[in-house]
């Protein structure tokens, strides 16, 4: 019974039709069937005697049976592997979200040590600049050198801003507080115009280089933020 389909019933009772049909025809003097039609017809009859007519619709109902389930199987399978396939794209959604908060997380915290950097920085700029000696501090000298005016100028100007003063001084007055343009009246290490500019940091301006490098400093805070600021102007213009 296993050979037997629903296909197979409806082939093999066409064919039993079919033969019994020839039959009829070889009686009525029609032209006589060939061999090979009767053992087709023989083997088709033989299939359908193979199964007794009361079980046939029961074979039948078995088939579809089993046609039900291979289609239930196939259904099965085909929703375990969408739902694999869903599971792989929520896997793959689920790490990209991961990689990007631990990326966010990291860009925090570089902010973060930034921003700590940055105020430690500050700080330590505002202690150098407590910690620098004021103009009144220096003994008044009748006379000094480039050397003794460098050094005190190393400490009344901030440790991170010297050199940017230093620019300055060099092309200005080569650390001469006596240097004066003729021309115009600049005066001192700074070519302050006019000198009597820098009365505002003390009524020694014209001979104490101490009093000078003051009113520099303060005039390059004032008007460019820093040293560096004003050196940064001079590069661009060649004056401040």
């Amino acid at each position: 019974m296993s050979r037997i389909s629903v296909r197979g019933f409806a082939v093999a009772s066409a064919t039993a039709v079919t033969t019994v049909g020839a039959v009829v025809g070889v009686a009525s003097g029609n032209a006589q069937p060939s061999n090979d039609n009767f053992e087709a017809a023989a083997a088709n009859t033989t299939l359908l005697a193979d199964i007794p007519v009361g079980e046939q619709a029961q074979v039948q109902v078995s088939s579809l049976t089993q046609q039900a389930e291979a289609q239930a199987a196939a259904a099965d399978s085909a929703a375990q592997k969408s739902a694999e396939e869903a599971a792989r794209i929520q896997a793959a959604k689920d790490a990209e979200a991961k990689k990007a908060a631990a990326e966010a997380e990291v860009k925090k915290a570089e902010a973060e040590k930034a921003e700590q950097e940055r105020k430690e920085r500050e700080a330590a700029e505002r202690a150098s600049r407590d910690e620098v000696r004021s103009a009144s501090s220096f003994a008044a000298q009748s006379s000094y050198s480039v050397a003794e005016v460098q050094a005190m100028a190393r400490q009344m100007v901030p440790g991170d801003q010297f050199q940017c003063f230093s620019n300055i001084v060099d092309h200005e007055s080569d650390w001469n507080y006596r240097a004066q343009n003729p021309s115009s009246g600049a005066y001192g290490l700074v070519q302050a115009l006019p000198g009597s500019k820098m009365a505002s940091a003390g009524a020694d301006w014209q001979t104490n280089p101490a009093t000078q490098i003051k009113w520099g400093l303060n005039y390059m805070n004032e008007r460019y933020g820093s040293p560096c600021g004003a050196w940064s102007f001079w590069q661009a213009n060649n004056w401040y």
